[in-house]
């Protein structure tokens, strides 16, 4: 059974995207984003929902000119899950999505243009209650910065943030959450180290352009992993080039792994080996396709063989260990023998009996 995470929070200024807490005491949460044409509605409301059916907390959608707004505005009335409108450079379109329900806006207020324009938007912002998230990122640095700094660097990213904080700061808009992002996983950390003793709002972290699905996932748990274990980060999404529901769930995945949310089955199995009393590799892989609906926290053993199964078994929720016969383990007590052609069916059973036990006493408080 998991302990609670050893690890100390950074303290930040608590906001609200949709129904969704962001920062202060609140569950970091996962975002994923579309990669449908906004234009077409059905195509990315399917899409949300399927995100949302992977557990995604909050989903970002580009929003790139003003008809594209409209099919926003329509994606908003079919979805649950918060949205967030990526925009960039015409200040129109959010204003447009602010009158739409938006639940934030990704939005960069340097490259808005005037003052007037700027302030025209966080306007509708404060008077919506939509938050806005600060975007820098290394491949698209101010000019100047390209210039004075020679080359992308923490320090670039950082004083690109500080001058879009400054116009914030000017209209005393406070309701802003700030990602800093470079596909180089050193100077994405070095960047958000920094910027995180200069302001009091929630980061959301991610390593750009990571890759993709095995070489994205391995750096983006590289990157945020170290600022993870720092305390730093209020909500993540892992960008990966794949298919969104995965940045889902890796972005749980990672998270469960630093105890830092809990949702889901942990699965504990050993890699096998020639002591194996069954196919482990197998089994596993059938269980987390048949349990993927799970959102209650379990952990779950599956060990091969007698050597380590036991302590392991013992340790989770619900355990098998393979031996002579193999053994089924629940709340740390041997409790029934299972043969291999009745493994798998038998093994989902008693964990979604045992699901079925903890939900039940979740929902007498």
């Amino acid at each position: 059974m998991q302990t609670p995470s050893p690890i100390k929070r950074r303290q930040s200024r608590k906001i609200y995207v949709g129904k969704v807490p962001v920062g202060g005491d609140a569950p970091i949460s996962v975002q994923s984003m579309t990669n449908t044409e906004t234009c077409d509605v059905p195509a990315t409301v399917a899409q949300i929902r399927s995100l949302e059916q992977a557990g995604a907390d909050i989903v970002r959608v580009s929003v790139p000119t003003l008809d594209a707004a409209e099919a926003f505005g329509k994606i908003r009335q079919q979805v649950e899950v918060p949205l967030v409108a990526d925009i960039h450079f015409d200040y129109k379109i959010a204003l447009r999505v602010a009158e739409l329900g938006v639940d934030c806006l990704r939005i960069n207020p340097g490259n808005i243009g005037r003052e007037d324009r700027v302030r025209s938007v966080v306007s509708a912002a404060r008077d919506c209650n939509i938050p806005i998230r600060i975007g820098v990122n290394a491949g698209s640095l101010e000019k100047d910065l390209q210039k004075k700094y020679g080359e992308p660097t923490p320090q670039a990213l950082v004083e690109s943030a500080m001058r879009h904080i400054d116009i914030l700061d000017r209209l005393d808009f406070q309701n802003y959450k700030l990602s800093l992002k470079a596909s180089d996983i050193f100077m994405t950390v070095a960047a958000y180290r920094q910027i995180a003793s200069q302001i009091e709002q929630p980061l959301h972290l991610g390593i750009t352009e990571a890759g993709g699905l095995r070489s994205g996932t391995v750096k983006s748990a590289v990157g945020l992993g170290l600022l993870l274990m720092e305390g730093i980060g209020d909500t993540l999404r892992i960008s990966l080039a794949a298919d969104p529901v995965e940045e889902v769930k890796v972005g749980f995945d990672l998270l469960k792994s630093l105890r830092l949310r809990s949702r889901g089955i942990n699965f504990i199995a050993c890699p096998s080996c020639s002591r194996q009393n069954f196919d482990v590799i197998s089994v596993v892989n059938a269980l987390e396709t048949r349990l993927e609906d799970v959102r209650t926290a379990l952990d779950v053993a599956i060990i091969g063989c007698v050597v380590n199964g036991p302590g392991e078994a013992r340790e989770a929720h619900i355990g098998l260990t393979g031996g002579t016969p193999n053994l089924i383990y629940a709340q740390g007590q041997p409790e029934s023998k299972v043969d291999n052609a009745a493994l798998l069916d038998t093994l989902e059973a008693r964990i979604r009996k045992q699901v079925a036990q903890q939900d039940a006493l979740i929902a007498k408080g």
